[in-house]
């Protein structure tokens, strides 16, 4: 039976594709607040800005590829099952061929109902003002905001709770309840972190690569085999 990786992945696994990190030092988010561009709050008062925010998102990652470090996650499905819990909306670990993706944030790629937060659907272009649902609701992007509940906590849970090995790569652990998910392994349970500023330091249980997601994935592979 093969032993179980599960990753959990933050913006620092998709900046070698050219996708801008959640918010720079400053706090900003591509130029903006991100309370007024990711927030319920923030749509209710401007959600021309909010659409076309998400929109300019949607229409870059268009543009942009699966790295190194993706695909290398797919490959280790050949000796590993793997299980990539992530932080970010792109579909690159989908596109980069990684079979089991549980998103923790929503993706770019669909679109919901403000209605029915379950009426999910997949979504390619732009969302506009008008833009609605079956029932008369204005679609919204299929993102978790700041402030609302992340649907899929329990089910990362639960694969953490399962996990023989847990791999975390490029986030800053500061993003709550995601950070939480280190908690929920077994005692036992090796924890390898890939960052280049990496936020915890090396214990008895966490060793820590402090390099980027293609770099660090490629030494931590080697130790794995």
């Amino acid at each position: 039976m093969k032993k179980h990786i599960v990753v959990l992945t933050g913006a620092g696994m998709s900046a070698e594709s050219g996708i801008k990190t959640f918010r720079d030092a400053n706090g900003l988010w591509e130029g903006h607040d991100v309370m007024e561009v990711a927030s319920p709050e923030g749509f209710r008062h401007n959600p021309e800005l909010v659409l076309d925010f998400y929109n300019q998102r949607r229409r870059q990652l268009k543009e942009v590829e699966p790295n190194q470090a993706h695909k290398d996650l797919a490959t280790l499905e050949h000796d590993f099952k793997v299980t990539i819990i992530t932080q970010n909306v792109d579909d690159l670990h989908e596109r980069a061929g990684c079979s089991d993706v549980v998103h923790l944030h929503g993706e770019l790629r669909k679109i919901r109902s403000t209605g029915n937060q379950n009426d999910i659907k997949v979504w390619e272009e732009d969302i506009n003002l008008g833009d609605i649902c079956e029932k008369g609701y204005q679609l919204r992007p299929h993102i978790v905001w700041f402030g609302e509940d992340v649907p899929m906590i329990d089910t990362a849970i639960k694969i953490c709770y399962a996990a023989d090995i847990l791999v975390i790569i490029g986030t800053s652990m500061q993003v709550y309840p995601a950070a939480s998910l280190i908690n929920y392994v077994q005692p036992d349970t090796p924890i390898y972190y890939i960052d280049p500023k990496p936020a915890i330091s090396n214990t008895d249980k966490v060793t820590v690569i402090a390099k980027s997601a293609t770099e660090g994935l490629k030494e931590l592979i080697v130790e794995l085999k």
